[in-house]
């Protein structure tokens, strides 16, 4: 009988494993790309939905400990990600080694990055329509839906290099969650290793693009559609939200936090270990 190893990988066996499944990804037909990619944007929802869920009432708790629940509520999104092979488009950036090795060119790299951003902002956006449908943004006396309101009016207020520099130090802490993830042997050694780098971001603030193509249109939708009396009920003037637009969300956060996540993943994550251990095309010293 053959024995399995569960001794973890090292670093070059690691980036040898991140190589080699960076050029599958790329490689994937369309039809594979886009299912593959449309869940990991509904699973990052579903993560989203559990954040918000979870941090509603929290105000008198630790503000610490608030969002250290918070973050690892979040971290189940990652977890189906990477359990589950969906394309994520954050993760995806560390296609970037393939490119680098030569194994890929640059258009397929930008094509692959491509069909997952669409793909994700696709299952974010039909994950948004099942949510608002089902009236859950309402449970708790409508408290979920105010507190969609107080998430996505913080992170529509960054400054465009505060918004991309949130976006660079989320996906260094994604991506080497991810990065982790190829040392291991198990789906219970990923979700170990996923636990505590997705919450460090989650807790710390920092933005992710595809949870935001989630949780901004949810607070928009909120904003534009729900009656004067509900902000009256709840002694909220709907002016303090005037300048929560689509159009904010795409020129302050959207497009800035991918900026950042790219930078963060393809960059700080991918080339960086590319330059330790692949460049000179060796498995092990």
């Amino acid at each position: 009988m053959q024995t399995v190893s569960l001794e973890a990988l090292d670093p070059y066996e690691m980036a040898d494993r991140a190589e080699r499944m960076m050029i599958t990804k790329v490689k994937k037909p369309f039809s594979k790309v886009f299912i593959a990619s449309t869940y990991g944007g509904f699973f990052i929802g579903l993560a989203f939905i559990f954040f918000t869920l979870v941090t509603t009432g929290s105000s008198t708790m630790p503000y610490g400990m608030a969002k250290l629940v918070g973050g690892l509520c979040f971290s189940m999104g990652l977890i189906l990600v990477v359990v589950c092979g969906a394309d994520l488009f954050t993760s995806t950036t560390l296609t970037f080694i393939a490119k680098e090795s030569n194994k890929i060119t640059g258009r397929q790299l930008f094509k692959n990055w491509g069909f997952v951003y669409f793909g994700n902002f696709t299952g974010a956006l039909f994950l948004v329509f099942l949510v608002y449908m089902s009236g859950h943004p309402w449970d708790a006396n409508g408290q979920i839906a105010l507190n969609y309101m107080n998430i996505i009016e913080h992170k529509l207020h960054h400054s465009f290099i505060e918004a991309v520099t949130l976006g660079i130090l989320c996906n260094v802490m994604v991506s080497l969650g991810v990065w982790l993830c190829f040392s291991c042997r198990t789906s219970a050694d990923k979700v170990l290793v996923l636990l505590l780098p997705i919450a460090m971001f989650v807790a710390c603030g920092f933005e992710h693009c595809v949870a935001n193509m989630y949780e901004i249109p949810m607070g928009l939708l909120i904003k534009d559609t729900t009656a004067p009396e509900f902000w009256v009920a709840h002694g909220i003037d709907i002016a303090k939200y005037a300048d929560l637009t689509w159009g904010r969300f795409f020129l302050h956060n959207l497009i800035p936090v991918t900026i950042g996540n790219i930078i963060g993943g393809a960059l700080l994550i991918g080339w960086g270990n590319w330059l330790l251990f692949l460049r000179q095309h060796t498995t092990k010293r």
